[in-house]
């Protein structure tokens, strides 16, 4: 018998306004990595909105575990166990890095504490006295998945996270989010950047005009240039 998948999602629709965005959106997903590519304005970063509580649902479901997501606040979203890494991080300037931690930290961790988001990004702990507006791209995107980690998710959504940095730190990240899988992190990445979603996620979705156009293993995309350049106009080999 199979296991119950992790997450769920059927029938979903979202707009703006007048502008159809997720159409019917359906996947499903367990404990492996699941990736999602696409090209800008496809619907990628409105599903991870969604996802976390942070736009009104048309209609459809988001079934986490158990618990229907459709119509929770963010904050109920959060406490049933999905944390939320935002497009271009959100880190408030003003604020230290320790005080960014500690303002979550505080509150609960089970699994992790300030320590061990310490322990996991070294240079978080050199910088802890650092404001937000201090930090550079990569160091603002440990401490976006440190904050996130802290509130001790069962799935991580990351909308965008290798968006603006610079390879030897992508590549950084990439090791990162794999000790975490290996640790047992369920992760949703959502990316443009494909060979980044690639080297982590042995199943890939394709989002096209806010559908799911495709569901693929990841190496059956990785060898197939024609695919790649359909539906993402790239070819793996320059993504």
């Amino acid at each position: 018998m199979s296991p119950e998948p992790l997450l769920s999602v059927s029938g979903l629709n979202v707009s703006y306004g007048h502008v159809h965005i997720l159409q019917d959106v359906a996947f499903t997903m367990g404990a492996e990595p699941l990736g999602m590519v696409g090209r800008n304005g496809m619907g990628k970063s409105t599903l991870a909105k969604a996802l976390a509580g942070m736009l009104p649902i048309d209609s459809g479901s988001m079934r986490f575990g158990d618990r229907e997501l459709v119509g929770r606040t963010p904050n109920q979203v959060n406490r049933a166990g999905v944390g939320y890494v935002p497009q271009g991080r959100r880190i408030f300037p003003s604020l230290t890095v320790h005080e960014h931690l500690t303002m979550v930290g505080g509150r609960r961790s089970r699994r992790w504490s300030v320590a061990d988001v310490y322990d996991l990004f070294p240079r978080l702990a050199e910088r802890r006295r650092n404001g937000g507006a201090e930090l550079s791209g990569g160091e603002q995107q440990m401490l976006a998945i440190a904050r996130a980690l802290l509130t001790d998710p069962h799935l991580l959504v990351m909308d965008e996270p290798s968006e603006g940095l610079a390879p030897a730190i992508v590549d950084h990240l990439a090791d990162t989010l794999r000790m975490l899988v290996r640790e047992g992190q369920a992760v949703l990445l959502i990316e443009q950047n494909l060979r980044f979603t690639l080297e982590l996620c042995p199943r890939v979705l394709v989002m096209v005009n806010g559908r799911i156009a495709a569901d693929l293993e990841a190496d059956v995309l990785a060898h197939d240039p024609d695919a790649q350049a359909r539906y993402l106009g790239v070819s793996e080999s320059h993504a």
